[in-house]
């Protein structure tokens, strides 16, 4: 999350030393989301192939390096190479650090596990904020890159002494069941050499089909699950990725509009949280859908509000209400989508979801830069709220809803899919 968004606090400073204007940064944007896009696809496979832990080591020393090696940069060109290559670490991170957490816990906790792992996305965006803040007026963007990428590398060395193997992937692996037995020993659980360990969801993973995603029972949620993602996202990329440049424009200096990206994300760790409570309540329907209601209209009173030094304090309050809402629905999506499918095609249904989410993220870039330039900030934030008008569309047509305090159903195997 801090380096994912580094960019985003920097750019108001790129654009003043290079004297480019904010679409000259586009390119740079998109090609960090399609590394991510890429990344995300590798990761996932050498996470699979030779263990969880050292792809996830692997993806962070590789992003810190290239993060670093960004601060290095002379122009756009050697700035988007090196944000893609830094995508491919970001992105091969996510789907390891997910693994690891729903594999660590018991299966009725997974659902708030993941949730707490996906809600760091946007808690290390306001650390980007925060730090941007702190770092551009002092020692420009070259340091905050510097701190950016350092920061990941003291992170590594950390979690190589206390970061564990996934027990379930070494479980599937007999050569390195000592490893295993050795695990299980120091968390207190006795193990005799002569046991053996069994995956009892190897085998349907195995032969799971993507087609599985639209027998019709699933093609309806399959296909809003895939709109849901890929507009939320796009609100989410769009609000990220252009927040600190529009209040540069709007007068504010550089460390008051990095805090506007703090705001931005901070809010949506608290709602992601929050969201996650109610949801065991209440149910995902009804807290998701107002959870968008009110992103909504956070986003139009933003878009009909005078954007300016002289209301700072109230735009920063409508930023933190906004991006809390939108980021407890993109959240709270991968629970929902965990509970959409049975055990046998849920790893691909979620997948299939978030690789369309990602399509709106390569396009925020784009999308952003065009009401920016065009309408300014109420286009800007209009175009947000149009967004997620669409995503409240789609998340209303998805018929698997979690039920209400039982949340933890979401790890439980829904009906099996007709075979044909």
């Amino acid at each position: 999350g801090l380096d994912n968004q580094l960019l985003n606090a920097a750019v108001p400073a790129l654009m003043r030393e290079w004297s480019l204007p904010r679409p000259a940064f586009v390119p740079v944007q998109t090609s960090g989301m399609i590394g991510m896009m890429v990344g995300g696809a590798i990761g996932g496979l050498i996470g699979d192939r030779f263990g969880r832990r050292i792809a996830l080591l692997g993806s962070v020393v590789s992003f810190g390096i290239l993060t670093i090696l960004v601060s290095f940069a002379g122009g756009v060109a050697m700035l988007t190479a090196l944000r893609f290559f830094a995508g491919l670490g970001l992105g091969g991170a996510m789907p390891n650090a997910a693994a690891l957490s729903s594999e660590y816990v018991p299966r009725r906790q997974r659902p708030f596990a993941v949730t707490l792992t996906i809600v760091c996305i946007p808690l290390g965006g306001s650390l980007a904020g925060f730090v941007g803040g702190q770092i551009l007026p002092r020692f420009g963007w070259r340091g905050l890159f510097l701190v950016g990428g350092i920061l990941p590398l003291l992170m590594t060395a950390i979690l190589l002494k206390v970061l564990p193997e996934s027990p379930r992937y070494l479980a599937r692996l007999p050569e390195r069941w000592p490893q295993l037995r050795t695990l299980l020993g120091r968390l207190g659980h006795h193990v005799p050499d002569e046991a053996v360990f069994v995956d009892a969801t190897e085998k349907a993973i195995t032969h799971v089909s993507a087609r599985e995603l639209l027998v019709p029972e699933y093609r309806r949620d399959t296909a809003a699950l895939c709109a849901s993602f890929f507009f939320c996202l796009l609100s989410v990329y769009v609000g990220v990725s252009w927040v600190p440049s529009l209040l540069v424009g709007a007068g504010f200096d550089v460390g008051t509009a990095s805090y506007g990206l703090t705001a931005f994300n901070l809010g949506g760790v608290v709602g992601a949280i929050l969201g996650a409570v109610v949801i065991m309540r209440l149910g995902s329907r009804l807290t998701m859908l107002v959870m968008a209601a009110g992103a909504i209209a956070g986003a139009a009173v933003l878009a009909f509000m005078p954007i300016g030094t002289q209301s700072a304090g109230a735009v920063l309050v409508m930023l933190a209400w906004t991006g809390g809402l939108i980021n407890a629905v993109q959240t709270t999506m991968y629970a929902l989508a965990a509970h959409v499918y049975p055990t046998a095609v849920r790893a691909t249904g979620v997948g299939t979801a978030v690789a369309f989410g990602r399509i709106g993220g390569v396009l925020s870039p784009s999308v952003g830069s065009w009401a920016l330039e065009s309408g300014g900030s109420s286009r800007y934030f209009g175009l947000i709220a149009a967004t997620m008008v669409m995503a409240f569309a789609a998340l209303s047509a998805i018929r698997r809803h979690i039920p209400g305090a039982t949340v933890h159903a979401v790890a439980s195997p829904a009906p099996q899919p007709a075979r044909r």
